[in-house]
């Protein structure tokens, strides 16, 4: 693979510079591209995250204001713009690969309704705590996505063709929804687009054969969406990803597994067809509870699903799990690694020509002052949109989280090259954890 680095200019420069994508050409350097590392704030509270990033240097997620709640956020050419939320809602976020280059963001927003069933649905997976709802934002303005019937919905990735996927309720009672944990509705992956008058028009994405129930995540530009199908369960990953899918022409196809029950959850699929994500390794099913055992896959239509491993444990053991977030058209992967099963010790990687590297090890001094914790996405310059915790004294704040953007830089650059420095993770203080694009709980349900 021929490695295209963007050039790295100063930091007041650096985020006018990549939407003119500036990159080099020559021949691939001796080792993995270097980063510097551009913090991009948060709208004054002490989080934020970078989820997802175009090819025009657009970065989406989303950022905490000082009043506590969580806004939907674009980041560009040295702006923080926040996208609001729908009207009555008190949160939103991008949460999946928003690849759209002419101002189309699909994210979630809180409508501000009290859900009728009292569900939760997908909401605290994104970030959000009520009733949820898929929104499509351009132009300045956000506008609410149509549903399946019922009465919430998510918004995943988006494509060039101004094409969303996601997944929403219709307003069947499901029997495979847990009802103890107030979920009741089955819900379908959906594909929205617009119709020759411009209005937003719904299509649901049928699941796998034998399936009542599916999502869809990411989308590229041919059209062929990735997502998962299963039982309702809670509506958050689990057994409602019994099966990894790629969407073909609305068909279902089922990737396969790596010996896992649930939590085979394709994230990102790029304009080659080649699919990434996570899945349940074995065993994954102790006393009849299904356990998280994620690891990250590379699935190619001549090759099948493949595991990524894990990064090199810091204790001289390989760590426990691994999740991939996003894959540009290089075919250069980035995720998220974890020491143990209860996701302790995050460490962000780039996975490319086979091999697996900790961005920690590729940022030069900026090690002294940031953890890369959790990837969102990469483009195609090899841009990296993330969320890293600030160091101090080598001990990492984990009560503290910026997005970040992570620019590749010429071999030789005195800051990216530079040495790095040690840090000492810590394990078991969490009590969230942004896994990638999801939110969940450190235990499993």
């Amino acid at each position: 693979m021929k490695t295209r680095t963007l050039i790295c200019v100063t930091a007041m420069s650096l985020l006018a510079a990549l939407a003119l994508s500036m990159r080099l050409t020559a021949q691939d350097p001796p080792g993995p591209t270097h980063y510097r590392v551009i913090d991009l704030g948060t709208l004054g509270g002490p989080d934020s995250s970078a989820n997802a990033i175009n090819n025009i240097g657009w970065a989406t997620g989303g950022s905490f204001n000082s009043s506590g709640n969580q806004i939907a956020a674009l980041w560009l050419y040295g702006l923080q713009i926040p996208l609001g939320t729908l009207d009555g809602g008190a949160n939103s976020n991008v949460s999946w690969p928003v690849k759209n280059n002419f101002g189309l963001i699909s994210g979630t927003s809180e409508n501000g309704k009290a859900d009728p069933l009292n569900e939760t649905f997908s909401c605290p997976a994104v970030g959000l705590s009520s009733s949820c709802v898929a929104f499509a934002w351009q132009y300045g303005a956000m506008t609410q996505l149509p549903g399946l019937g019922g009465n919430n919905s998510i918004g995943g990735g988006d494509n060039d063709a101004g094409q969303i996927v996601g997944w929403a309720e219709d307003n069947v009672y499901d029997p495979t929804c847990d009802n103890s944990a107030n979920q009741f509705l089955q819900f379908e992956a959906t594909l929205w687009q617009r119709d020759a008058r411009g209005k937003w028009q719904v299509q649901e994405l049928p699941p796998y054969p034998g399936d009542p129930d599916g999502a869809a995540t990411a989308i590229n530009d041919l059209g062929q969406a990735v997502g998962i199908s299963g039982t309702c369960d809670v509506a958050i990953g689990a057994y409602s990803a019994i099966h990894a899918l790629l969407w073909q022409n609305g068909k279902p196809i089922n990737l396969g597994n790596l010996g896992g029950h649930g939590w085979n959850t394709p994230d990102a699929v790029n304009n080659r067809g080649v699919v990434t994500g996570f899945v349940n390794g074995p065993n994954d099913v102790v006393d009849g509870q299904l356990q998280f055992r994620f690891l990250a896959f590379i699935w190619t239509k001549q090759l099948g699903m493949k595991s990524l491993g894990t990064l090199p444990g810091l204790n001289g053991t390989p760590d426990a799990m691994s999740e991939a977030t996003d894959i540009n058209d290089e075919n250069q992967i980035v995720g998220v690694s974890f020491a143990d099963f209860e996701f302790d010790g995050p460490r962000a990687f780039i996975y490319q020509n086979g091999t697996m590297t900790p961005l920690n090890s590729l940022i030069g001094s900026a090690s002294a002052s940031w953890d890369i914790s959790s990837t969102g996405g990469i483009n195609d310059s090899g841009v990296i949109a993330a969320q890293a915790n600030p160091v101090s004294g080598g001990v990492i704040n984990e009560s503290v989280a910026h997005a970040v953007l992570l620019v590749p830089c010429a071999p030789g650059d005195p800051v990216a090259y530079g040495p790095t420095q040690a840090i000492t993770p810590s394990l078991g203080a969490q009590k969230q954890v942004n896994i990638g694009h999801f939110l969940l709980p450190i235990r499993p349900h």
